[in-house]
């Protein structure tokens, strides 16, 4: 198992050198290490200390963590969005700005997974709310659709006796001015004298 190991911290190495377009000697030569003995490492003949790792990261511009796992020194995490290998392997920064940014963006995640937490308990309380708020409101229009109902059949009926008692009233106040008019003869008339035909 351990030369397993050594073979794919070598292998892995070896092609991060091929990607990162460095010879041996190169690398050798930014990690403070010497030809021969990289060479060895890539093969899988020796095992590098982890500061040897370090160093080699730092000349492949790759994270040290990446060593640490392939070389089993640390546990593999779940693997992140890319940034901290573009991070990493950005030419453009120095290694302390590469660091201050990945530590800055490691403490958003954090803080982000926290809230994440907190949300999901808060989604479950207002879940669980609206399901007794939900069933509350049927319980509700159970009970008041019958007496809704009743108060529609209420108003229905009030309204078709005002219109009875708006039409008899009608019919009463034209029976009354039918009498109260005066049928035609002057003769009924008060006050009106006739003058005489003559």
């Amino acid at each position: 198992m351990p030369n397993e190991t050594v073979k794919s911290i070598g292998d892995y190495i070896r092609t991060q050198r091929e990607q990162a377009g460095k010879s041996m000697r190169q690398l050798a030569q930014a990690a403070g290490v010497s030809n021969p003995y990289l060479s060895q490492i890539e093969r899988g003949l020796r095992k590098p200390s982890a500061d040897i790792l370090q160093q080699i990261a730092k000349g492949l511009r790759i994270s040290a963590e990446a060593l640490y796992v392939q070389a089993g020194i640390l546990e593999d995490r779940p693997a992140d969005s890319g940034v901290r290998s573009a991070l990493l392997t950005d030419p453009d920064l120095s290694e302390r700005q590469k660091q201050v940014l990945i530590e800055i963006y490691e403490s958003f995640r954090k803080e982000n997974a926290a809230a994440a937490g907190t949300e999901d308990a808060e989604d479950a309380e207002v879940a669980a709310a609206v399901a007794t708020m939900t069933a509350a409101a049927m319980t509700d229009a159970v009970t008041t659709e019958p007496v809704a109902e009743a108060a529609e059949a209420a108003e229905a009926a009030e309204a078709a006796d005002d219109e009875r008692a708006s039409a008899s009233s009608w019919s009463e106040a034209t029976a009354e001015a039918e009498q109260s008019e005066p049928s035609g003869n002057v003769d009924d008339v008060t006050g009106q004298t006739v003058p005489p035909i003559g």
